[in-house]
């Protein structure tokens, strides 16, 4: 029997503050096969971003993992050391971070940043690897992509900015992807044409992805599961359109008559 993509198992994460240790995570399991996707939802605050932050191993220096297992493609990735984290990072797991203007290094151009991840990773040499960047910015469907090559981040818009994190997160074709709240800044129709952007590749791709949002209108439409959190806790998790049918939990069905209904899909 073949392991699970990711298995996460009775995840604790705390966090050191000037008023004492604060429990963040209490127990979280997860567990994800190759080319399937989960939707992480809850209202700010409920842990959906520390447990993506723990699963990649990037909690700040006050925040650690007290308890529990992160398993990927069957190794325990919980206490790796720095090294063999930066080859996992980028080739293997990957993510997109919520706010892309701070995420991007603003004084560096969006080429440089490209092959930075690729030359990290020892996929091409830096020589040749102005070509995959421009593959990646093609892929995803940047207009103008040489253009966009030689620009810093101030220069590009926010969805500009969103799909060259894209291209980035995914230049090494890793297993998995996580995707914390990647719409947040952007209008409707930019929200949209991101998000399928992003489902499109993943598709293509065989891709696995973790999709962290407070928006169940995009869960609903982009995922396959759903696991629903509350104060770091899951409480409830199914298939996207049973979970939506027929929430059990009362946190979810909360957080689902507070949910606009979406045109095309019933929740």
């Amino acid at each position: 029997m073949t392991s699970p993509l990711l298995q996460v198992e009775k995840l604790q994460v705390a966090f050191s503050t000037r008023h004492g240790v604060v429990e963040a995570l209490h127990g979280i399991d997860i567990s994800l096969e190759k080319g399937e996707t989960l939707g992480i939802v809850g209202e700010s605050g409920s842990g959906k971003s520390v447990t993506s932050l723990a699963v990649m191993r990037l909690l700040d220096r006050a925040g650690k993992i007290t308890a529990g297992r992160v398993r990927f493609e069957g190794r325990d990735i919980t206490h790796v050391g720095h090294s063999d984290l930066r080859q996992l990072r980028g080739s293997s797991l990957s993510m997109i971070f919520q706010n892309p203007r701070m995420a991007l290094n603003p004084i560096r151009t969006v080429e440089q940043q490209i092959v930075d991840v690729l030359a990290a990773h020892g996929r091409l040499s830096r020589s040749s690897a102005r070509e995959q960047a421009l593959d990646l910015l093609r892929a995803v469907l940047i207009r103008d992509p040489e253009a966009r090559l030689t620009a810093y981040p101030h220069e590009l818009s926010g969805g500009m900015c969103q799909r060259v994190m894209i291209a980035m997160a995914i230049a090494c074709e890793p297993a998995l992807l996580i995707a914390d709240e990647p719409t947040t800044g952007l209008d409707v129709t930019t929200q949209k044409t991101v998000m399928d952007l992003l489902a499109g590749i993943i598709a293509a791709r065989g891709m696995a992805m973790i999709l962290i949002t407070h928006d169940l209108g995009l869960a609903a439409r982009y995922t396959g599961q759903i696991a629903v959190m509350e104060r770091g806790v899951i409480v409830e998790r199914g298939g996207t359109p049973a979970l939506f049918r027929a929430p059990r939990h009362p946190y979810t069905q909360r957080l689902i008559a507070a949910t606009p209904e979406m045109p095309g899909y019933r929740i």
